[in-house]
């Protein structure tokens, strides 16, 4: 009885392991890199900065944002270092995207793709997003909002970029004074404290996340 009562527990702290266990990403890798520019200058990346096709920045799927990459083409053997403040690519067999200015350094801009190698050189730390709570006080259930954009496109690009790690993700339209806006949210939660966990997780990866009533209109 003993031996099945040890066991039982050992069972409960993997389970609890198991749902704690973060993503890890690689220190270096090879990988496919292609990149953007024209098409998306001037909107707004998933960190909710403006992305500047001619700034050093790239997009990647897991990478928190503000990780500092040294990206090495393997043909040419030449350097870039950029930082990651978007995600993607979206496109199957693609691993980095580099912004115009990045894919020039390097000379990946004439065959659209190349083989890299990546370097992680540490993070800057000034995208990590503090939560903002609208909610205390208030019954559930309860949503993170992580963009709210007057262009439906902007939404549509950053729930998809959510949904490559989050679940439950959704648009929610709203009409204030008049004028349409797209709401990005993750939720719902019953408990406010379930919120502010899963709002803390977002602002440490970079995003900016406000907890927030699910039926609330800001």
């Amino acid at each position: 009885m003993k031996g099945l009562k040890w066991a039982v527990l050992l069972l409960v702290v993997l389970s609890a392991c198991s749902t704690s266990r973060q993503e890890v990403t690689p220190e270096s890798s090879y990988v496919v890199a292609s990149w953007y520019g024209a098409d998306f200058h001037g909107r707004p990346t998933s960190s909710g900065e403006i992305f500047n096709m001619y700034s050093l920045t790239c997009a990647h799927r897991a990478y928190p944002f503000g990780t500092k990459l040294k990206v090495t083409n393997t043909v040419n053997r030449k350097s870039v270092q950029c930082i990651v403040n978007d995600r993607g690519p979206f496109v199957e067999g693609r691993d980095l995207d580099l912004s115009y200015a990045a894919a020039r350094e390097i000379g990946v801009i004439g065959p659209g793709t190349g083989k890299v190698l990546i370097e992680v050189n540490g993070r800057d730390s000034s995208y990590i997003r503090k939560v903002r709570v609208q909610a205390a006080g208030k019954p559930g259930p309860f949503a993170i909002q992580v963009g709210s954009f007057s262009e439906s496109i902007n939404a549509i690009r950053l729930k998809k970029a959510l949904n490559l790690k989050y679940g439950n993700v959704y648009i929610q339209e709203a009409e204030i004074k008049g004028s349409t806006y797209y709401r990005v949210r993750v939720g719902n939660y019953d408990a406010l404290p379930g919120a502010v966990s899963a709002a803390e997780q977002l602002g440490q990866e970079g995003y900016p996340a406000l907890v927030v009533k699910a039926d609330m209109k800001i």
